[in-house]
Parts: structure tokens; C-alpha cells; sequence
């Protein structure tokens, strides 16, 4: 790649007088060694699995195998039929659809991880309903994947993307950066204002615990899902308003970094602390081994 920062990313893009998707379809070609129309059609089929995810969340029984979610996505878009939502329909929308395919990967369906199955939800869940609002084409839809891919390629690269690495700071977090930028870029934003996108998503879930009651990627994965959608339409609006990241977006990565090194185990993926280790957390982790012995 001819980039590893988001700086250099940016500056590749003013140089060249390309978008972030563009470079990204390009260096990632060069990298597989593979046409830049197989990447394309490659992106084009996890777009796909994405909407199929949607649609299989707001449609079908959810219920995870134990028990303990499922089908909030579809409360979620019958409220939106009843009453006016506080957020708006189309960041309600947005929070619905993230929840809908969270829910499918809770209850064992197919799905994308962007950049994890514990945040698949925020990327399909700006993406899609954002294509419905706006009339996008499913190639638009794709050019924003690459773009998502090249800024979470910079995250990993230099901080983390799991929450047994970094908390859930690194799988949410990422996939809220990762959707931001991709959303500003998709709206015709510059690459500068997609950088400053990332920093603003990543700067407001620092130091986020991975806390997973009973070891499942259910509660509060899929609830997280459904804010961080929200979250990343945010910080693009801001962005594209002319907000700034006054912390370097690079500089916020490395924060990420600092954050997730300085954590304890017990706030990363064990289950050994946070939400998991409530009164609660502690009789469902109960309940559920129980239930596994039988």
C-alpha cells in the first residue's frame, strides 16, 4: 500500500486527484495481484451478503440459540410505522438496519465483518439506509466499502480492530470511523473531511470496554451496533459541515492504541468485568452454563 497513515492516505489522494476509494481499489489490486475489476465484483458480493443481512434481520425469527436476543430490529422498525421517532426517521432507520444484521450474526446467519462480526451491524446500517434515502446505486455503494476498507486498514495497521486486543473501542469504534468517513466520501466530501470524520467517531469512543455478559457477542454487542450507526452518520454530518478533528485523526489512532494497551484484561472480551460481571451479567452467565452442561 502506499499508505499507512491517514495523513499519507489523504495525500496520495490530493496528489493523484483521486478519491479514497479509488486508491484503495487501486493498491489493492497491485497488492492481490488481482484485476481491479475482480476486487470490484469481490466488494460487490459482500455488499450483497450486507442487504441480504438487512433484510433477513427485519424479516425472520432472530432468536439467538441462547435465547437472550433477537428480533429487536424489527421493534425498532415497527415504532418507526407508529409514532415519530425522537432521532428521525432516517437515523432510526439507520440504528434499525445495524441492529438487523447484528441480530443475524447473534442468531448464526451470514454476515460481513466490518471490520469484526462483533460491529458488522454499522456499516450496513449507514450504508443501506442512506442508499435508500438518496437513490444511490449499488457501485456507489461499493466505491464506500473500498473507502471503508483503506481507513480501516490504517486502523489496524496502527492500533487494533479486536476487543480482546483493544476493547470494544477497537470493533465498534473502528466500524463507526470506518462508516463515517466512508459516508462523508460518499456525499461528496473531500478526503480531507472524511480524515477529520474519522477522528471525531474515534475520538468519542475512547477507552469503550469489551464486556460481552456470558461471552456472547449479543449483550451489549447488538445494542452497540444499533448506537454506533447513529454515532457515524453524526460524526459525518459534522465533518461535512465543516467540523474539524482539532486531535489529528492519526493521533486519535494512536490514543485508540495507548487506551486499549492500558486496559485491563478483564475489560477485554473476557467477560470477567463490565456488563458482564453485574448481578445480572453474573445469573445469565450462570444460567447459560447450566443450560450447556444439560
Amino acid at each position: 500500500m502506499r499508505f499507512r497513515t491517514l495523513k499519507q492516505l489523504a495525500e496520495v489522494c490530493a496528489a493523484e486527484g483521486l478519491t479514497i476509494a479509488e486508491v484503495m481499489l487501486a493498491d489493492q489490486s497491485q497488492e492481490s495481484g488481482k484485476p481491479p475489476e475482480y476486487v470490484f465484483e469481490k466488494m460487490r458480493a459482500y455488499y450483497q451478503i450486507m442487504k441480504e443481512a438487512v433484510t433477513k434481520g427485519l424479516t425472520e425469527d432472530t432468536t439467538s440459540r441462547s435465547g437472550l436476543t433477537g428480533k429487536d430490529a424489527q421493534r425498532v422498525a415497527t415504532y418507526l410505522t407508529t409514532t415519530e421517532a425522537s432521532l428521525g426517521e432516517e437515523a432510526c432507520k439507520a440504528m434499525a438496519y445495524a441492529l438487523a444484521v447484528s441480530e443475524v450474526n447473534a442468531s448464526m446467519g451470514r454476515i460481513i465483518a466490518t471490520p469484526t462480526a462483533g460491529s458488522c451491524g454499522i456499516i450496513p446500517g449507514v450504508f443501506i439506509s442512506s442508499q435508500q434515502r438518496f437513490g444511490w446505486e449499488d457501485d456507489h455503494l461499493v466505491k464506500g466499502l473500498l473507502c471503508a476498507g483503506a481507513i480501516g486498514y490504517v486502523i489496524a495497521n496502527n492500533s487494533f480492530v479486536s476487543g480482546a486486543e483493544g476493547g470494544c473501542q477497537a470493533e465498534v469504534g473502528s466500524a463507526i470511523g470506518m462508516a463515517a468517513g466512508a459516508l462523508v466520501e460518499l456525499r461528496g466530501g473531500t478526503p480531507e473531511q472524511a480524515m477529520h470524520a474519522v477522528g471525531l467517531a474515534l475520538k468519542n469512543t475512547l477507552g469503550l470496554i469489551c464486556d460481552p455478559v456470558g461471552g456472547l457477542v449479543e449483550i451489549p454487542c447488538i445494542v452497540r451496533n444499533g448506537f454506533g450507526a447513529v454515532n457515524a452518520m453524526a460524526a459525518a454530518d459534522m465533518a461535512l459541515a465543516g467540523v474539524r478533528s482539532v486531535i489529528p485523526s492519526d493521533e486519535v489512532v494512536q490514543v485508540m492504541y495507548e487506551v486499549g494497551t492500558a486496559m485491563p484484561e478483564k475489560h477485554r472480551e473476557t467477560a470477567k468485568g463490565g456488563l458482564a460481571q453485574t448481578p445480572t451479567g453474573r445469573k445469565i452467565m450462570k444460567e447459560l452454563n447450566l443450560n450447556r452442561k444439560q
